[in-house]
Protein backbone atom coordinates (compact mmCIF):
# COMPACT_ATOMS: atom_id res chain seq x y z
CA UNK A 1 0.00 0.00 0.00
CA UNK A 2 3.04 2.36 0.73
CA UNK A 3 4.17 1.45 -2.52
CA UNK A 4 1.31 2.34 -4.31
CA UNK A 5 1.00 5.70 -2.48
CA UNK A 6 4.64 6.57 -3.35
CA UNK A 7 3.24 6.34 -6.84
CA UNK A 8 0.94 9.43 -6.50
CA UNK A 9 -2.65 10.03 -7.08
CA UNK A 10 -3.41 8.62 -9.69
CA UNK A 11 -2.27 5.15 -9.25
CA UNK A 12 -4.16 5.48 -5.73
CA UNK A 13 -7.50 6.33 -7.66
CA UNK A 14 -6.55 3.67 -9.97
CA UNK A 15 -6.41 1.13 -7.39
CA UNK A 16 -9.86 1.96 -5.14
CA UNK A 17 -11.49 1.80 -8.71
CA UNK A 18 -10.40 -1.44 -9.38
CA UNK A 19 -10.84 -2.76 -5.79
CA UNK A 20 -14.40 -1.09 -5.90
CA UNK A 21 -15.17 -2.74 -8.71
CA UNK A 22 -13.99 -6.01 -6.99
CA UNK A 23 -16.41 -5.88 -4.11
CA UNK A 24 -19.36 -4.86 -6.11
CA UNK A 25 -18.89 -7.88 -8.73
CA UNK A 26 -18.60 -9.99 -5.52
CA UNK A 27 -21.27 -8.35 -3.82
CA UNK A 28 -23.81 -8.90 -7.11
CA UNK A 29 -22.80 -12.80 -7.45
CA UNK A 30 -23.24 -13.23 -3.33
CA UNK A 31 -27.48 -11.76 -4.43
CA UNK A 32 -27.50 -14.79 -7.48
CA UNK A 33 -26.46 -16.94 -5.00
CA UNK A 34 -28.77 -16.14 -2.00
CA UNK A 35 -31.49 -15.42 -4.62
CA UNK A 36 -30.76 -18.83 -6.03
CA UNK A 37 -30.93 -20.67 -2.18
CA UNK A 38 -34.16 -18.76 -1.89
CA UNK A 39 -35.64 -20.54 -5.01
CA UNK A 40 -34.00 -23.61 -4.40
CA UNK A 41 -35.13 -24.04 -0.19
CA UNK A 42 -38.77 -22.73 -1.74
CA UNK A 43 -38.91 -25.96 -4.43
CA UNK A 44 -37.78 -28.35 -2.00
CA UNK A 45 -40.63 -27.26 0.82
CA UNK A 46 -43.47 -27.32 -2.23
CA UNK A 47 -45.19 -30.93 -2.22
CA UNK A 48 -48.84 -31.88 -3.72
CA UNK A 49 -50.45 -30.54 -1.58
CA UNK A 50 -49.08 -26.55 -1.56
CA UNK A 51 -48.38 -27.13 -5.45
CA UNK A 52 -49.45 -28.99 -8.62
CA UNK A 53 -46.86 -31.44 -8.19
CA UNK A 54 -48.27 -34.71 -8.19
CA UNK A 55 -47.79 -37.21 -4.93
CA UNK A 56 -45.42 -39.73 -6.12
CA UNK A 57 -42.57 -36.51 -6.22
CA UNK A 58 -42.94 -35.57 -2.37
CA UNK A 59 -40.29 -36.23 -0.39
CA UNK A 60 -40.08 -39.00 1.92
CA UNK A 61 -40.84 -38.49 5.16
CA UNK A 62 -39.79 -40.16 8.05
CA UNK A 63 -42.15 -41.71 10.67
CA UNK A 64 -41.86 -39.42 13.32
CA UNK A 65 -42.80 -36.94 10.94
CA UNK A 66 -46.00 -39.37 9.49
CA UNK A 67 -46.49 -40.05 13.62
CA UNK A 68 -46.46 -36.18 14.18
CA UNK A 69 -49.13 -35.17 10.97
CA UNK A 70 -51.49 -37.87 12.20
CA UNK A 71 -51.62 -36.70 15.65
CA UNK A 72 -51.90 -32.85 14.14
CA UNK A 73 -54.96 -34.07 11.47
CA UNK A 74 -56.30 -36.64 14.57
CA UNK A 75 -56.77 -33.15 17.02
CA UNK A 76 -57.74 -30.61 14.43
CA UNK A 77 -60.73 -33.09 13.72
CA UNK A 78 -61.86 -33.48 17.29
CA UNK A 79 -61.06 -29.55 17.80
CA UNK A 80 -63.88 -29.19 14.97
CA UNK A 81 -66.58 -31.91 15.79
CA UNK A 82 -66.09 -30.60 19.52
CA UNK A 83 -65.97 -34.23 20.35
CA UNK A 84 -64.78 -36.03 23.91
CA UNK A 85 -61.76 -38.22 23.17
CA UNK A 86 -62.16 -41.56 20.99
CA UNK A 87 -62.93 -44.29 23.45
CA UNK A 88 -61.40 -47.97 22.54
CA UNK A 89 -63.45 -50.35 20.64
CA UNK A 90 -66.40 -50.18 18.34
CA UNK A 91 -67.80 -46.83 18.27
CA UNK A 92 -71.47 -46.03 18.55
CA UNK A 93 -73.66 -46.49 15.08
CA UNK A 94 -70.91 -49.10 13.92
CA UNK A 95 -72.98 -51.61 12.18
CA UNK A 96 -70.66 -54.16 13.69
CA UNK A 97 -68.92 -57.07 11.64
CA UNK A 98 -69.04 -60.99 12.62
CA UNK A 99 -69.94 -64.55 11.97
CA UNK A 100 -72.97 -65.29 9.44
CA UNK A 101 -74.67 -67.91 11.16
CA UNK A 102 -75.37 -71.37 9.60
CA UNK A 103 -78.81 -72.63 7.97
CA UNK A 104 -80.78 -74.61 10.72
CA UNK A 105 -80.27 -77.35 8.56
CA UNK A 106 -76.34 -77.17 8.94
CA UNK A 107 -76.76 -77.63 12.60
CA UNK A 108 -75.75 -80.99 14.39
CA UNK A 109 -77.55 -79.82 17.86
CA UNK A 110 -80.39 -77.28 18.96
CA UNK A 111 -79.82 -76.74 22.66
CA UNK A 112 -82.98 -74.67 24.44
CA UNK A 113 -82.59 -71.93 27.22
CA UNK A 114 -85.44 -70.94 29.50
CA UNK A 115 -85.00 -68.19 31.33
CA UNK A 116 -85.49 -69.67 35.02
CA UNK A 117 -86.99 -66.73 36.71
CA UNK A 118 -89.17 -63.57 35.64
CA UNK A 119 -87.08 -60.39 35.70
CA UNK A 120 -89.35 -58.67 36.86
CA UNK A 121 -91.13 -59.85 40.00
CA UNK A 122 -88.74 -62.45 40.75
CA UNK A 123 -91.69 -65.31 39.84
CA UNK A 124 -89.91 -68.76 38.70
CA UNK A 125 -91.42 -70.48 35.68
CA UNK A 126 -92.49 -73.68 35.66
CA UNK A 127 -91.50 -76.47 32.83
CA UNK A 128 -95.00 -76.50 31.27
CA UNK A 129 -94.47 -72.30 31.07
CA UNK A 130 -91.43 -73.14 29.38
CA UNK A 131 -92.50 -73.61 25.38
CA UNK A 132 -90.86 -72.37 22.73
CA UNK A 133 -91.83 -68.85 21.00
CA UNK A 134 -91.81 -67.70 17.67
CA UNK A 135 -89.24 -65.36 18.34
CA UNK A 136 -85.62 -66.57 20.33
CA UNK A 137 -82.20 -65.65 20.54
CA UNK A 138 -79.59 -67.55 18.34
CA UNK A 139 -76.03 -68.37 19.37
CA UNK A 140 -74.23 -70.96 17.65
CA UNK A 141 -70.73 -72.45 19.04
CA UNK A 142 -68.48 -73.98 17.18
CA UNK A 143 -66.18 -76.92 18.67
CA UNK A 144 -64.24 -80.34 18.20
CA UNK A 145 -66.00 -83.58 19.40
CA UNK A 146 -64.12 -85.66 21.21
CA UNK A 147 -61.24 -86.90 19.16
CA UNK A 148 -59.31 -90.16 19.95
CA UNK A 149 -58.47 -92.94 17.28
CA UNK A 150 -60.05 -95.85 16.76
CA UNK A 151 -57.83 -99.38 17.64
CA UNK A 152 -59.41 -101.54 15.45
CA UNK A 153 -58.42 -105.40 15.81
CA UNK A 154 -58.35 -107.96 12.65
CA UNK A 155 -58.71 -111.55 13.66
CA UNK A 156 -57.83 -114.11 11.34
CA UNK A 157 -59.65 -117.72 11.93
CA UNK A 158 -57.89 -120.99 10.72
CA UNK A 159 -61.66 -123.35 9.23
CA UNK A 160 -60.98 -127.10 9.05
CA UNK A 161 -62.71 -128.13 5.42
CA UNK A 162 -65.04 -131.23 6.16
CA UNK A 163 -64.44 -133.02 3.47
CA UNK A 164 -60.33 -133.23 3.04
CA UNK A 165 -59.54 -132.23 6.06
CA UNK A 166 -57.41 -129.25 5.20
CA UNK A 167 -57.14 -125.85 7.50
CA UNK A 168 -57.37 -122.90 5.84
CA UNK A 169 -56.19 -119.56 7.68
CA UNK A 170 -57.97 -116.33 6.27
CA UNK A 171 -56.02 -113.87 4.86
CA UNK A 172 -56.04 -109.78 6.03
CA UNK A 173 -57.18 -107.41 3.16
CA UNK A 174 -54.66 -105.76 1.21
CA UNK A 175 -55.50 -102.04 2.29
CA UNK A 176 -54.56 -102.83 6.10
CA UNK A 177 -51.97 -105.39 5.45
CA UNK A 178 -48.68 -102.56 4.67
CA UNK A 179 -49.03 -100.46 7.91
CA UNK A 180 -50.79 -100.54 11.44
CA UNK A 181 -51.98 -97.28 11.35
CA UNK A 182 -55.11 -96.49 8.57
CA UNK A 183 -54.79 -94.27 5.88
CA UNK A 184 -56.81 -91.31 7.04
CA UNK A 185 -54.03 -90.82 10.19
CA UNK A 186 -50.82 -91.43 7.80
CA UNK A 187 -52.71 -88.53 5.39
CA UNK A 188 -53.07 -86.10 8.20
CA UNK A 189 -49.47 -86.91 8.96
CA UNK A 190 -48.34 -86.30 5.44
CA UNK A 191 -50.59 -83.21 5.92
CA UNK A 192 -48.83 -81.47 8.53
CA UNK A 193 -45.34 -82.33 7.73
CA UNK A 194 -45.33 -81.49 3.72
CA UNK A 195 -47.91 -79.14 2.98
CA UNK A 196 -47.72 -77.23 7.01
CA UNK A 197 -44.00 -77.76 7.21
CA UNK A 198 -44.53 -79.23 10.61
CA UNK A 199 -41.08 -81.52 11.83
CA UNK A 200 -41.55 -85.12 12.11
CA UNK A 201 -41.00 -84.72 15.91
CA UNK A 202 -43.88 -82.32 15.93
CA UNK A 203 -46.27 -84.04 14.21
CA UNK A 204 -45.98 -87.40 16.33
CA UNK A 205 -46.02 -85.22 19.18
CA UNK A 206 -49.44 -83.44 17.97
CA UNK A 207 -50.49 -87.16 16.87
CA UNK A 208 -50.57 -88.01 20.48
CA UNK A 209 -51.91 -84.64 21.58
CA UNK A 210 -54.50 -84.34 19.40
CA UNK A 211 -55.32 -88.15 18.12
CA UNK A 212 -54.26 -89.68 21.17
CA UNK A 213 -52.24 -92.09 18.74
CA UNK A 214 -48.46 -92.91 20.09
CA UNK A 215 -45.88 -92.48 17.11
CA UNK A 216 -42.23 -92.29 17.37
CA UNK A 217 -40.59 -90.24 15.22
CA UNK A 218 -39.39 -92.79 13.17
CA UNK A 219 -42.67 -93.90 12.06
CA UNK A 220 -43.63 -90.52 10.97
CA UNK A 221 -41.33 -90.23 8.82
CA UNK A 222 -41.58 -93.86 7.22
CA UNK A 223 -45.06 -92.75 6.71
CA UNK A 224 -43.98 -89.69 5.13
CA UNK A 225 -41.43 -91.67 2.75
CA UNK A 226 -43.72 -94.29 2.25
CA UNK A 227 -46.41 -91.38 0.83
CA UNK A 228 -43.84 -89.93 -1.23
CA UNK A 229 -43.55 -92.95 -3.42
CA UNK A 230 -47.31 -93.43 -3.29
CA UNK A 231 -47.45 -90.12 -4.90
CA UNK A 232 -44.61 -90.26 -7.79
CA UNK A 233 -46.66 -91.66 -10.20
CA UNK A 234 -49.63 -88.92 -10.05
CA UNK A 235 -47.32 -86.31 -9.64
CA UNK A 236 -45.36 -87.03 -13.13
CA UNK A 237 -48.63 -87.61 -14.41
CA UNK A 238 -50.18 -84.20 -13.59
CA UNK A 239 -46.45 -82.46 -14.45
CA UNK A 240 -46.51 -83.97 -17.98
CA UNK A 241 -50.31 -82.56 -18.20
CA UNK A 242 -49.48 -79.24 -17.25
CA UNK A 243 -46.43 -78.94 -19.65
CA UNK A 244 -48.87 -79.70 -22.46
CA UNK A 245 -51.02 -77.28 -22.09
CA UNK A 246 -50.73 -73.87 -23.93
CA UNK A 247 -50.53 -71.12 -21.21
CA UNK A 248 -47.88 -71.91 -18.28
CA UNK A 249 -47.04 -69.53 -15.45
CA UNK A 250 -43.47 -70.84 -13.49
CA UNK A 251 -42.12 -69.09 -10.54
CA UNK A 252 -39.59 -69.87 -7.70
CA UNK A 253 -38.17 -68.66 -3.98
CA UNK A 254 -35.79 -69.58 -1.73
CA UNK A 255 -36.00 -72.53 0.57
CA UNK A 256 -34.29 -74.78 2.73
CA UNK A 257 -33.67 -77.96 3.16
CA UNK A 258 -32.27 -79.89 6.53
CA UNK A 259 -30.85 -76.70 6.81
CA UNK A 260 -29.52 -75.94 3.06
CA UNK A 261 -30.26 -73.21 0.58
CA UNK A 262 -32.90 -74.70 -2.18
CA UNK A 263 -35.14 -73.36 -4.41
CA UNK A 264 -38.93 -74.17 -4.84
CA UNK A 265 -40.21 -74.09 -7.88
CA UNK A 266 -43.80 -74.05 -9.33
CA UNK A 267 -45.25 -74.48 -12.52
CA UNK A 268 -48.90 -73.38 -12.80
CA UNK A 269 -51.71 -73.34 -15.01
CA UNK A 270 -55.94 -72.53 -14.45
CA UNK A 271 -56.08 -76.26 -14.02
CA UNK A 272 -53.74 -77.08 -11.52
CA UNK A 273 -50.14 -76.62 -10.39
CA UNK A 274 -47.36 -78.52 -8.80
CA UNK A 275 -43.79 -77.72 -6.89
CA UNK A 276 -40.67 -79.15 -7.32
CA UNK A 277 -38.12 -78.60 -4.91
CA UNK A 278 -34.42 -78.16 -6.94
CA UNK A 279 -30.53 -77.34 -6.09
CA UNK A 280 -30.44 -74.02 -7.96
CA UNK A 281 -32.68 -71.14 -9.33
CA UNK A 282 -30.84 -70.41 -12.57
CA UNK A 283 -31.93 -70.95 -16.64
CA UNK A 284 -30.11 -74.11 -16.50
CA UNK A 285 -32.58 -75.54 -13.96
CA UNK A 286 -35.60 -73.96 -15.51
CA UNK A 287 -34.74 -75.77 -18.91
CA UNK A 288 -34.61 -78.83 -17.07
CA UNK A 289 -38.25 -78.42 -15.29
CA UNK A 290 -40.26 -77.25 -18.38
CA UNK A 291 -38.21 -80.33 -20.59
CA UNK A 292 -36.60 -77.30 -22.66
Amino acid sequence: MEAIYDDGRERCVGFMAELVASVELLTAGSRQLEDRVRRLEAQARQDSRTSSKPPSQDPPKTRQQRRAEARAKAKELLAKQGAAKRQAGAQKGHPGAGRRLAPEDQVDEIVEHYPPACGGCGRGFSEDEQRPGRRFGRHQLVELPPISVLLVEHRTFRLRCPECKARTTATLPAQITGSVFGPRLRAALVTLTARNRISRRAAAELAGELFGAGLSVGTVDAICQDASGVLAGPYQQLREWILAQGALHTDETGWRTAGDSRALWTLSTEGGSIFEIAERCNREQFDELIGG
